[in-house]
Parts: C-alpha cells; structure tokens; sequence
C-alpha cells in the first residue's frame, strides 16, 4: 500500500525472519525491484532518514514490551503510527504515558496509536453516535472474528488462546488475560475522557466456548473439549454513572454463538434514544482469505493517518470522536 502512493517514498523495513534479511521489498511484495533491502537490525531503522514509521508487529506479552523501540524511534526523530498499542497511553498512569510523550517532545515529533478495534470502531464510531443522544446510560462494543479461515498458528493458537486446555492453563487468568485487558483498557479510558468522566472500575468477565468436535482450521486442528472460542469482557464504571461494556469474541466457528452476536461489530447506544449499528469488513475477491479484507482495514487506517500525525505538534496523538467538541 505504501507502494502505492505517489506521495509516500518506502525507505526500509525491519522484518522478524531470518530468510526474509537482504530480500529487496519490491520481490517481497511481487514487485519490481526497490532497490531497498529489508533488516532484522534494529539499528539500521533508527539510523535511516524518514519522517514517519509504521509500526505494526504482532503484539506481545508483556504488553509493554514493545515500548523500548517505540521510545528509541521516537527519540530519533521519526514520528511513529502504530497498530500494536498506544492508542491512550495514559490509561497506564503518568509514568508510561509520559515516558512516551518525553521521547515524542525531545524528538520534535508524535505518535499516535491507531487501527480498527482498538483504534476506530469505539473511539470514532461508537462515541460519534452518542451526538444524537439526550442521556447515555450504557456503551456497549460486541465483537465477533472469525479464525476459522485464519493461516498463522501462532496468531490462532497463541495470541487468541484457540486450543488451549483450560483444565492444563485457564487463558482467563494468565498473562493472555492481562495483555488484552492492558491493551483494550486503552479503549474504556479513551471513551471516558471524551464523554467528560473518569473509570471508577473496570470488572472482566471472561468466557471461554470448548470444541464439541475438533475443529480443522488452516494451522491445525482444535481438539475436541479445548478451546474454540474466547469471549473477552470488560464492563467499566464511570464516575458519571455511565456503563462501558465491551466484549471481544474470537472464535474458530461462528456457528457455535449465539445470532445475536455474529455481526463483526454490534454497537449500542443505551439511553435516550436506544442506538444500535452493525458493522461488517468484507473480502470482495472470492479468492483471497476472507482475512484479508480485515487486514486491509487496519493498514488503511494506519497510511491514511499519516497526514494528520506527521502535521500533529510533538507528543501523543489521537484522533478525536466525529462529531463531538
């Protein structure tokens, strides 16, 4: 996608596969040669001349582990969109968030945390349709993503927890658990600060749907009683007496959910009035996966955002909710 666009020039990229090192990136997209080599040297990104890095590995555990290289390109004067976190650093407390906003001010530039959910369907979605409302007494997110065609096994099996034996390791209370209440909490206190509130608690509620058969999907197989499905759930208090709910729905079939809860997105507005939008990403071209379409979202919002943060003034960056002053 960077590719392109005429107006945006592609400089280098620091990839996580040895035999992807030296390989020019015009052939790693089945292009014409670029005449730029991708790098497993971090160092070598920091030293290039560019204005702006699109930060998008897969996220990790711990949450915060990524920082490091955030605060490192930050520093070197780059500014940095990234779709592995930063959306609201400061729902981490002052101590992350202004390790980021330091780094951002001493290196004259932003950086903003950006992508579908968390990133857009909350914070400019959700949040822009509260304009029609009188009184709000509950937000609520459902999510539902469909693995079942999903070609990455540490994706499906190891960030979304899918085949795990909860009799073994209950992915509810370990480091899986934490990392997605770090990242997603990033969401609850994005939307309190814009409707004029504060989080006075946060409660998970996590679910878990086992396999009544194995499942086959592209990576490997689910056996049958581990783990076919997980329903991340955050319910937050507001200090103005409004209700957050969000639940975040990962399954290797859809079929095993209840109808109301197969939309990719469901967004309600409880109060006056009762708002209620579905929003559905899809794959036009039968031939691709249908994740695709998906993945193109995310790095939509990430490229198209590069205007905005790169003319943004030094520090933290995020978009505000269409609509609202």
């Amino acid at each position: 996608m960077v590719v392109d666009r005429p107006e945006l020039e592609l400089v280098g990229a620091l990839v996580y596969s040895e035999k992807k090192v030296g390989v020019d990136l015009g052939e790693m997209i089945h292009r014409p040669s670029l005449g730029v080599a991708a790098t497993r040297d971090r160092d070598e990104i920091f030293a290039l001349d560019a204005d702006v890095v699109i930060h998008m590995p897969r996220i990790t555990l711990p949450y915060d582990a990524l920082v490091p290289d955030v605060v490192r390109l930050l520093e070197s004067g780059k500014n940095v969109i990234s779709t592995a976190g930063f959306h609201w650093p400061q729902a981490h407390g002052d101590a992350y968030a202004d390790r980021l906003r330091d780094a951002a001010i001493k290196g004259g530039v932003t950086l903003a945390g950006v992508g579908v959910n968390p990133g857009l369907v909350a914070e400019r979605l959700l949040l822009s349709a509260t304009a029609m409302s009188v009184e709000i007494d509950e937000l609520r997110l459902f999510e539902t993503v469909d693995a079942s065609a999903m070609a990455s096994g540490a994706f499906v099996f190891d960030l979304m927890g899918l085949g795990s034996d909860p009799d073994i390791r209950d992915i509810r209370d370990g480091p899986l658990a934490k990392l997605y209440g770090a990242l997603f909490s990033e969401v609850l206190y994005f939307c309190a600060h814009h409707l004029g509130s504060r989080i006075s608690s946060i409660e998970p509620h996590h679910e878990l749907t086992l396999a009544p058969h194995d499942i086959t999907l592209i990576p490997g197989t689910i056996a049958k009683g581990t783990v076919a499905a997980t329903e991340w759930n955050w319910r937050a208090m507001l200090e103005n007496g409004t209700v957050l709910i969000l639940s975040i729905i990962w399954t290797a079939d859809p079929s095993l959910h209840d109808s109301d809860k197969q939309g990719h997105w469901t967004l309600k507005v409880v109060g006056r009035p009762n708002i209620t939008m579905t929003l559905d990403i899809s794959e036009a071209d039968p031939t691709k996966p249908p994740s695709r379409a998906l993945t193109d979202a995310v790095c939509a919002v990430a490229i198209n955002a590069i205007p905005a943060v790169c003319a943004a003034p030094p520090g933290l960056f995020a978009f505000d909710p269409i609509g609202l002053a």
